[in-house]
């Protein structure tokens, strides 16, 4: 036998890695506001309890929407389900490569159809009012070296060894890079739902199990703490602080149970 012979074929997952999937996938739509129709949530269970395949599943929620009447503007929902059955099917590949490429094939995959820049780099500067630091915006990268900067950050992560790191600082020193690249916000939307499937997969190349319910419970925390790792007004006394990320990771990864509180984060309630 050869050694292309040894290879196999990837497996449907199991129950719990399933309901996973779906839960993270359905739980990050709430990152911008997003709820999955009664129809996704009825197939994502038939498909976590093993009665349809994943592909099965997404034939029906292509169909679905392929027949829903003309003039019905449904189309924010269109895309919690479209998104959240693309994120359950990304999550459940087994593959990941390090590189930009990784991240923009991911936007694209999850955005296809729905943003017309699907996996394509911004070429417009953007801002956004942040309800977590009471009105203001997050600084992001300028279009004009947007892929610069990538490059510069994928090239650096590569190079670092976690060899002398224990399970604690690799887990913070993954979570600062994760914040750098969100803070690019290389797209025009869905920036933290195409980051968050990029660091569960790369958490998964060092072996760790990500299956629990973090991601479906605390979606919304993950992106505020993502701000705040991302925010300095020395004026006022506030900077940028990984503190509220790594309580989120340490949940995630080691099972933790630090109080994940978005109030916690607001700079104007604390």
């Amino acid at each position: 036998m050869n050694n292309e012979e040894k290879y196999i074929t990837q497996s449907e997952p199991n129950y719990t890695e399933r309901s996973y999937y779906w839960k993270t996938a359905i739980g990050l739509q709430k990152v911008d506001g997003l709820t999955p129709s009664d129809y996704l949530i009825q197939t994502a269970n038939a498909n976590i309890e093993g009665k349809i395949s994943f592909e099965e599943a997404e034939k029906l929620i292509t169909e679905y929407y392929e027949q829903k009447p003309a003039g019905v503007d449904e189309s924010r929902i269109e895309e919690a389900d479209k998104v959240s059955l693309r994120i359950a099917g990304l999550l459940s590949e087994k593959t990941f490569t390090l590189s930009p490429v990784e991240l923009i094939s991911i936007h694209k995959r999850l955005f296809e159809n729905i943003y017309d820049f699907a996996g394509k780099i911004r070429d417009y500067n953007i801002s956004k009012n942040e309800w977590v630091l009471g009105g203001e915006t997050v600084f992001y990268a300028s279009a004009y070296n947007i892929r610069e900067i990538l490059d510069y950050d994928f090239a650096r992560e590569k190079e670092f060894s976690y060899a002398k790191l224990d399970a604690r600082a690799t887990v913070e020193h993954i979570a600062k890079f994760i914040s750098d690249l969100w803070q690019i916000h290389a797209f025009g939307e869905g920036n933290t739902r195409a980051i968050a499937v990029f660091a569960i997969k790369y958490f998964r190349t060092f072996g760790y199990d990500v299956t629990n319910d973090i991601f479906e419970k605390h979606s919304l925390y993950f992106r505020n703490a993502l701000v705040r790792a991302n925010y300095n007004d020395n004026k006022h006394g506030i900077f940028a602080t990984y503190e509220y990320l790594n309580l989120f990771f340490s949940n995630l990864l080691f099972d933790e149970s630090n109080v994940l509180r978005n109030r916690e984060l607001n700079i104007k309630l604390r």
